[in-house]
């Protein structure tokens, strides 16, 4: 998710009782077994091989395109059902390797929103011609008094690979331009909360993916196409667009993280976690589906915050909407605190929302019928 401000127009109370959609230990599952696979923006492609193996048999075509969205489709079975499209892009933050030297040790710039508070010492995994455990670098603090107590950049500080390669081997392993990610760890905590990397936005990928699959093939109100899209962290088009194209759907659900309160965060420029899932207001997106979609979430009870996000919602939804004549799209957040670190946090309660909201949504037949190619405002 790209920096973008926020503003809550309403916030529910924290979830009651919602029909289980996912057990909790298939959401856990499900999120990690994709959040784990590396996949740095402009890198998605390499992770197309990882995608397959988990959701091969699970839909009726994968593909990945030259732009390395991956998308994933399951038929309804009807001539001439609508095209449901459901967007979670599927790149991650990370770093991209500048320099081999010397020693075991490697220069690093940043890809995507990478804060340098917590890139010290962090534990990362170098994707080159061969895969490397790193460690970045961290100056101990006995040696920091009197320096300057700013944080280095990014571009200072080095991943640490170990000793036991001459240069010239770890120039071909690890070649300018390989990517470099957070090691996949995960927690949980308590009964509601899991920890860890790249639930920005994989997390919502592998909701939905659970959604569609589960979803029998007759209740469909059409054609769905999951696309795990590329791009979304490095540029403000992204390459959901492409995808977007290609598919040429009737309308669209763009499911990203939205960031979560805790203490010091404004609740002006955040949503609850525990409180359901947010959907967008914005000048981005389409009115008609956006109140469709809520008033669903509201007859189907659940839970669901209003945001306002006034002139772009900070995700894919604004390329998916100016797609060939437009494409009808509503912006849907996952709440999640801790964005773009190796531990983001996210709530199994929200996650069995977001499950119900897709499911609910490729379903619906009134949504179906009116978003078409003629609808509306």
């Amino acid at each position: 998710m790209e920096e973008n401000k926020t503003i809550d127009v309403e916030q529910t109370e924290e979830i009651k009782e919602v029909k289980v959609y996912a057990s909790r230990e298939t959401l856990i599952d499900d999120v990690i077994k994709l959040c784990s696979i590396p996949s740095l923006s402009g890198f998605e492609y390499r992770a197309s091989e990882k995608v397959r193996e988990i959701y091969e048999g699970k839909f009726d075509e994968i593909y990945t395109d030259l732009v390395g969205n991956q998308v994933l489709v399951r038929r309804c079975g009807r001539e001439g059902a609508p095209k449901i499209l459901v967007d979670a892009h599927m790149d991650e933050v990370g770093m991209m390797v500048t320099d081999v030297l010397e020693g075991g040790f490697l220069r690093m710039t940043r890809v995507g929103g990478i804060d340098p508070a917590i890139v010290q010492a962090s534990d990362v995994i170098i994707c080159g011609n061969e895969t490397l455990r790193g460690v970045a670098v961290s100056t101990p603090p006995h040696l920091r008094a009197g320096r300057d107590a700013k944080l280095p950049p990014v571009e200072e500080v080095l991943v640490d690979v170990g000793l036991g390669y001459t240069l010239e081997e770890l120039q071909e392993m690890i070649p300018l331009g390989s990517p470099i990610v957070y090691a996949p760890v995960y927690s949980e905590l308590g009964e509601k909360y899991i920890a860890g990397k790249s639930f920005d936005d994989k997390a919502c990928g592998a909701i939905a993916a659970r959604a569609i699959i589960d979803t029998p093939r007759e209740e469909l109100a059409g054609d769905v196409y999951l696309s795990l899209s590329a791009r979304e962290e490095t540029s403000r088009l992204g390459g959901v667009s492409a995808s977007t194209f290609k598919i040429d759907p009737d309308y669209a659900f763009v499911i990203d993280v939205n960031l979560g309160n805790g203490p010091d965060i404004p609740s002006s420029e955040s949503v609850k976690l525990g409180g359901g899932i947010s959907i967008s207001w914005s000048a981005a997106t389409h009115r008609g589906l956006t109140k469709a979609t809520i008033d669903l979430c509201k007859e189907k009870e659940l839970p669901v915050m209003a945001v306002a996000s006034p002139s772009h919602t900070g995700t894919n939804s604004p390329s998916v909407n100016l797609v060939k004549e437009g494409i009808p799209t509503v912006d849907v957040g996952l709440p999640l605190r801790n964005m773009h670190t190796y531990n983001e946090v996210i709530n199994l309660d929200d996650c069995n929302v977001l499950c119900g909201a897709v499911r609910e949504f490729i379903c619906d037949a009134d949504i179906a019928k009116r978003f078409g190619k003629e609808d509306i405002l």
